[in-house]
């Protein structure tokens, strides 16, 4: 818990606990799998149409349905990461929608302005014109302040999250991440006196997502797959649907 907390070093209570760094470790990564496992069902599972309307009516965010140190920016960071990688490859899970009356297939992430123009990537946009455009800008910046208001309530909890990464094992960090918002969840619900009625013989109702576990060894699929992510004119298109979108909701309301 101290690690966790207060982002103290592996070897810091050698002295009067008595255990190796590696057992300190070690535990921290049974303590982290054992939250996941006992009271993960309830906490990261999808969410429902009543957890969504319970979220808004409350105004609070919780549950959590939703490696490199030195100079690295979010451009060469972004060259490094595998975070679209399952995709390229036809495994990630797949993803449907209509936005204005035009398909897509693949998510998106809300970015700022010094990402690239990719179709998995959406911008605000800098100095909009007109009242369309000015919302859709409003409305996407917001939502990303949210995101990073979040995280940074997390990380004001949890020093583990905002301190250097020391655990390079990529699953040792999203079991830590896990298990942080886990138990953030814990103690927002803890603190409200009010606790989520969850039935864990009928926990999901959403139809199973099927991800093929065996990757493509098409040589020209993956390059098609690698071009349409970095699609500029799918990356306007949808953004373009967004605003008109945005706007056709703002309308309404």
């Amino acid at each position: 818990m101290r690690i966790l907390l207060y982002g103290v070093a592996s070897d810091a209570v050698d002295d009067y606990i008595h255990i190796r760094e590696s057992t300190a470790i070690q535990s921290l990564q049974q303590f982290c799998n054992s939250v996941i496992e006992i009271f993960g069902l309830e906490y990261l599972r999808s969410p429902t149409p009543t957890d969504i309307a319970r979220l808004l009516a409350i105004g609070e965010i919780w549950h959590a349905f939703f490696g490199m140190l030195g100079s690295h920016n979010d451009l060469n960071v972004l060259d490094r990461s595998p975070l679209f990688s399952d995709l390229a490859q036809g495994k990630a899970p797949p993803v449907h929608y209509t936005i204005n009356g035009h398909s897509y297939d693949m998510g998106y992430y809300l970015t700022d302005g010094i990402y690239p123009q990719w179709a998995t990537l959406v911008q605000t946009i800098s100095s909009p014109q007109g009242a369309k455009r000015q919302h859709f800008a409003m409305m996407q910046e917001s939502a990303r302040k949210d995101v990073e208001r979040a995280f940074g309530v997390l990380q004001s909890r949890f020093a583990i999250i905002g301190d250097i990464i020391r655990f390079w094992d990529p699953k040792m960090l999203a079991n830590i991440m896990k298990s942080c918002i886990i138990l953030h969840s814990m103690i927002v619900e803890d603190k409200r006196e009010e606790h989520l009625d969850f039935d864990y013989e009928i926990s999901s109702t959403n139809t199973p997502v099927q991800i093929s576990s065996t990757p493509t060894n098409d040589f020209q699929s993956f390059l098609s797959r690698h071009l349409s992510i970095r699609d500029k004119d799918a990356y306007h298109a949808l953004r373009n649907d967004l605003v008109e979108h945005m706007w056709h909701l703002h309308g309404e309301n």
